[in-house]
């Protein structure tokens, strides 16, 4: 086990790769060595990340396979879907260990190319990821060289719903409904006309209505069990998702029964919180945490499960489920970094 790991961020310019950066500098064991943005030039740390100046921080460089390898023992690849994949995939293939943020390596090359609408890594590559869900996963990612980071919808509604995959009393034959919302640094850093305040501010519409990619990366963690009919909406926060599932139900359980499947299933679970009923979860209350709250209701009369998952976006969304990845590949404790909690105001 390397004792205090090198560790790059490609793609250190965008919210999910600055969030690293910070997550990073905080670690009791990793060391920052290489920074690339997404720009391709040279910048100087404090110019890029003010909020954290009064670190030592690293230069951010123009991208290059051969420094980054030279400098890392790991690397986080946090560049848009469609690039992100291919540098990781190169970096991989100069024997560095890396987790890819984006939805390059999560998919079946045919699937991803239908939901993304983009080139594939070789098959090859995407074969040899392994899905970084750490609850599920986290026994292949601990000795895993390419791991492929969960979306920030799907890492909600899989952890909202996939103790619902062991239980008789779901009708599997019916579509779950994901109802999710998530802030708007979920969106990305790039400038966009509808992510202008003065558009953003005092709205809230649904996107992608039936063409959410993280669709086919929900239905393929449940095991195919279920079929997904996704629902993501823009919220005018700037951070957190609140993702909210209704299952029909071919038998009515006890709310006493129900939760005591998800206490069971997530009793290893350090960042995972059920809340008892009729307690439910708050954007604020797990956001800028890598926490995760999940609370339910079974509605009788109606014969639906309800259930609610609150994360945040950019940590358990992103960036902190990355490094909660990462101290699974080097023997760590797997909340090392990562018990900071809530903000709340």
């Amino acid at each position: 086990m390397v004792r205090n790991p090198r560790v790059g961020v490609i793609g250190a310019t965008g919210y999910a790769g600055m969030e690293l950066v910070r997550l990073i500098l905080q670690h009791p064991f990793m060391q920052l060595s290489y920074l690339a943005g997404a720009r391709g030039r040279d910048e100087t740390f404090s110019e890029l990340f003010v909020h954290l100046i009064h670190e030592q921080g690293v230069p951010v460089e123009a991208f290059d396979p051969n420094a980054c390898t030279a400098a890392c023992d790991l690397a986080f690849v946090a560049l848009p879907s469609g690039e992100s994949g291919h540098v990781a995939a190169q970096l991989y293939a100069c024997g560095l260990r890396v987790i890819d943020l984006s939805g390059d390596l999560r998919l079946s090359p045919e699937v991803y190319q239908a939901w993304y609408h983009k080139n594939p890594v070789d098959e090859t590559v995407q074969s040899a990821a392994v899905y970084g869900l750490t609850e599920f996963n986290g026994e292949r990612v601990a000795t895993a060289n390419l791991v492929a980071n969960p979306g920030c919808y799907a890492t909600a509604a899989i952890l909202a719903v996939r103790p619902l995959c062991a239980a008789s009393f779901v009708d599997a034959s019916q579509p779950l409904i994901v109802d999710a919302k998530s802030g708007v640094t979920g969106a990305g850093r790039s400038a966009k006309p509808h992510l202008h305040f003065a558009e953003l501010s005092d709205d809230f519409y649904p996107y992608k209505v039936g063409q959410h990619q993280h669709t086919p990366e929900i239905e393929q963690a449940l095991d195919g069990r279920f079929s997904v009919l996704l629902t993501t909406q823009l919220l005018p926060v700037r951070r957190g998702i609140f993702a909210s599932v209704y299952a029909q139900l071919a038998d009515v359980p006890s709310t006493a029964t129900v939760y005591r499947l998800y206490q069971e299933m997530y009793a290893d679970a350090p960042f995972v919180h059920v809340l008892s009923p009729p307690r439910v979860p708050h954007i604020k209350a797990v956001a800028g945490s890598n926490y995760v709250h999940i609370g339910f209701s079974v509605n009788e009369s109606a014969r639906v499960l309800q259930v609610f998952c609150a994360i945040d976006n950019l940590q358990k969304g992103a960036a902190g489920q990355a490094m909660q990845n990462a101290n699974r590949m080097f023997g760590f404790q797997e909340t090392a970094g990562l018990t900071t909690p809530s903000t709340w105001m």
